[in-house]
C-alpha cells in the first residue's frame, strides 16, 4: 500500500513538473505589470457605425480586467493600448444566378498600438480583423446588427489579448 501511494505521488510530481507556469487566462509566465490603460479608439473607418468606437474600447477594457489582475488606469499605465477602427464594411461573398448577394460579410478591422513600459520588446503595432457571415437576403439592422458587432468585437479583443499576453 505504501508503494502505491509513493508511485502515485511520483507520477503526479513528474506530470506537473513539465507544465511550467500557466494560469487559466491562457497567459504563460508572470505578467510584468500592475496597471493598464486603454485609450479611446477613434472610428476612422470610411463607413462609420455610431457608437462602435465606444463599444470596442469598453469591450477591450472589460476583457483585460476580467482575465487579469491588472488595475485599469486613465493615464500612466504599465501597459497601454491605443489605436483606431480602420475598416467597417459589408462585403458580398457569394452571388445568386440573378446577380444578388447570397451571402454577405460584416468586416471590422482595428489597428492597435500596444506599449509595455516594463518590457519594450513586447511592443507592437498590428491590425486585427474579423467578420460575421449572414444571408444576403437579410438586412442587418437593430438587434441582429448589435449581435453581429458583439461577436466580431469579442473575437478581435480576444486576439488582441492573446497577442499582448499569451504570445500565441
Amino acid at each position: 500500500m505504501k508503494h502505491i501511494k509513493f508511485l502515485i505521488l511520483m507520477v503526479a510530481a513528474i506530470s506537473l513538473n513539465g507544465c511550467g507556469v500557466y494560469n487559466f487566462t491562457g497567459t504563460t509566465g508572470k505578467i510584468d505589470a500592475k496597471t493598464f490603460q486603454v485609450n479611446y479608439f477613434l472610428n476612422n473607418a470610411p463607413l462609420v457605425e455610431p457608437g462602435l468606437d465606444r463599444t470596442f474600447t469598453l469591450k477591450l477594457q472589460d476583457l483585460i480586467q476580467n482575465q487579469t489582475n491588472l488595475n485599469l488606469v486613465r493615464t500612466g499605465g504599465d501597459l497601454v493600448y491605443e489605436g483606431e477602427i480602420v475598416d467597417y464594411r459589408f462585403q458580398p461573398t457569394t452571388a445568386t444566378a440573378d446577380q444578388r448577394a447570397a451571402q454577405t460579410k460584416l468586416i471590422i478591422t482595428v489597428n492597435v498600438r500596444y506599449t509595455n513600459k516594463n518590457k519594450e520588446a513586447d511592443d507592437f503595432e498590428k491590425r486585427f480583423s474579423f467578420f460575421y457571415d449572414y444571408s444576403g437576403t437579410t438586412q442587418l439592422v437593430g438587434a441582429p446588427l448589435n449581435s453581429a458587432i458583439d461577436e466580431v468585437l469579442e473575437r478581435i479583443t480576444q486576439d488582441i489579448f492573446n497577442e499582448s499576453f499569451a504570445k500565441w
